[in-house]
């Protein structure tokens, strides 16, 4: 990985954590990532018109991962309504890789090794850790946590693959836009009827949340077409510790030693399962 490559993630990785923030202090929360899914959209038009059509190949992957990201957001929205952000959000992001380990381990019969061994028991340490801080939203939150952090391994895999079969990265992430910008509305239709989603008190927040995930998930995308998915996913979970600091400094929630702990030891885990 080059130097550049690795500050872009890095960068991505604090701006991931700065909209999970916003969307976190959104008063409807479900409301707030329907706009955001429409901001998103809305930005992306202009560069899935201009840009290459993505290779056919890449159809099916672009399709299932916006499918899985709407689901991503309901379970994202369930968790942040139980707990703060700085006690999940580590859990979210450091299951990624687990979830990632593992399933390779059982879909493609990859052997663990050491580190990817110890790298498992640090994450669930570090996991069961979280349970030990206050206003963490007890074992509910921490099992929405981990079941969030399943999906994003998921669509992760799948746009490691995707993004890779598309020929042109930047027209992937605008079509999955496109495609998230029209499931996430009927998501949101579906489980509160006909309700105006026109001017609301978090419009703006959730645009500007809009334009940061977008941004975000371009140079993700991006990245995975010059890099390993590994040390990529790896670089993705220092964002725990920008959570971490945003709740503390501008959320008001507690910074611990036991939390702070409970941090370092899932980055750890999660630089050693890549």
């Amino acid at each position: 990985m080059s130097a550049g490559v690795v500050g872009l993630v890095l960068v991505a990785a604090v701006l991931h954590a700065g909209w999970n923030a916003l969307l976190h202090g959104g008063g409807d929360q479900l409301r707030m990532a329907t706009l955001m899914s429409i901001a998103t959209a809305v930005i992306a038009l202009p560069f899935a018109l201009l840009l290459p059509l993505p290779d056919r190949a890449s159809w099916p992957y672009l399709l299932i991962s916006a499918a899985v990201q709407v689901l991503y957001i309901l379970f994202l929205v369930r968790v942040y309504r139980v707990a703060d952000l700085g006690s999940v959000y580590p859990v979210i992001r450091g299951s990624v890789p687990l979830f990632v380990t593992l399933g390779a381990t059982i879909a493609v019969g990859e052997q663990l090794s050491p580190p990817m061994l110890l790298g498992i028991g640090l994450v669930s340490f570090g996991t069961m850790a979280m349970l030990g801080g206050k206003d963490n939203g007890g074992l509910k939150a921490m099992t929405l946590a981990v079941v969030t952090g399943g999906i994003i391994a998921l669509y992760t895999v799948i746009d490691g693959v995707g993004a890779r079969l598309a020929g042109n990265p930047h027209a992937y992430t605008a079509w999955i836009f496109l495609v998230f910008g029209v499931l996430m509305p009927a998501a949101f239709v579906a489980l509160r009827g006909i309700s105006p989603l026109g001017y609301a008190p978090e419009l703006h927040t959730a645009v500007l949340a809009g334009v940061i995930q977008i941004l975000t998930y371009a140079v993700v995308i991006w990245a995975f077409t010059l890099s390993p998915l590994g040390p990529i996913s790896a670089l993705r979970q220092t964002s725990v510790v920008a959570a971490t600091l945003i709740g503390w400094r501008f959320r008001g929630e507690s910074l611990s030693a036991l939390r702070l702990g409970a941090c370092a030891v899932i980055l750890a885990g999660a630089a050693l399962l890549s």
